[in-house]
């Protein structure tokens, strides 16, 4: 569909992202599931904001936004991420759920979080709610 409408941007990553899972699975030597697929495409979308940030510094204005093109390709086949506000709800769902009080819970909290919301609710966002919700 990309080629056909002439979408180069859309054509070049989608190119990119599936090269990449397929090397994410020769190198596993077996098929990736659909969680695997979502942390490569997951992956590959925060390299490029890493990037944007970067560019931006840099005053590379044209790079930065030939990486925000190609984030919103790869958004295109994630999970529709939470809002704020529902990322919040989850996380304090999940500290409920857990029985977590204490900073040392973290790791168990973050745990369950990325295995729930793979791909929807970013680290550092979900890291800086349950470090509120566990002071």
């Amino acid at each position: 569909e990309a080629l056909k409408s002439g979408e180069k941007v859309r054509l070049n990553t989608i190119r990119l992202m599936r090269g990449q899972l397929k090397d994410a699975a020769l190198a596993k030597r077996d098929d990736l599931t659909e969680d695997e697929e979502v942390a490569v495409l997951t992956s590959a979308a925060k390299k490029r904001r890493e990037s944007i940030a970067a560019f931006t510094e840099a005053a590379r204005l044209d790079l930065a936004d030939k990486e925000q093109a190609e984030i919103e390709v790869i958004q295109r086949y994630l999970p529709k991420p939470l809002s704020e506000d529902e990322a919040r709800e989850a996380v304090a769902a999940i500290v409920t759920e857990l029985g977590a009080s204490t900073k040392k819970d973290l790791g168990k909290v973050m745990k369950e979080v990325r295995a729930r919301y793979r791909g929807q609710i970013d680290g550092k966002l979900a890291s800086s709610i349950a470090g509120e919700l566990l002071s």
